[in-house]
């Protein structure tokens, strides 16, 4: 079973940067896309950005031009980086793992971290 476990989120005022990572326990990481989704209180999880096994990536709108998804295999860890960051942000990030290396918004993820949650204060 894969384990995914977070970390890197906290209390930033608008305008700065965090990275969030992700550490996955199985060796089959390599093989799967990953995705990072938030949940703000109130609303729907939505999926913020995912890489694939090819290190192709895929962003929302909301968060284009500001994020960056990377993975390090080697670690088996995958990253958000993100910088100018708006109180609309804060939300309870997820990471996710999809085993099919579907990367669309629909994609078939089948496990999911903890969480960690990302406040961004005006």
């Amino acid at each position: 079973q894969v384990q995914l476990v977070e970390s890197g989120g906290g209390l930033v005022q608008a305008g700065g940067s965090l990275t969030l990572s992700c550490a996955a326990s199985g060796r089959a990481f390599s093989s799967y896309a990953m995705g990072w989704f938030r949940q703000a209180p109130g609303k729907e999880r939505e999926l913020v950005a995912a890489i694939s096994r090819g290190r192709r990536t895929y962003y929302a709108d909301f968060v284009k031009g500001r994020f960056t998804v990377s993975r390090d295999n080697a670690k088996n860890t995958v990253y958000l980086q993100m910088n100018n960051l708006k109180p609309e942000d804060t939300a309870v990030y997820t990471c996710s793992a999809d085993p099919s290396n579907s990367l669309s918004t629909n994609a078939p993820y089948t496990y999911w971290g903890q969480g960690t949650q990302v406040t961004v204060s005006s």
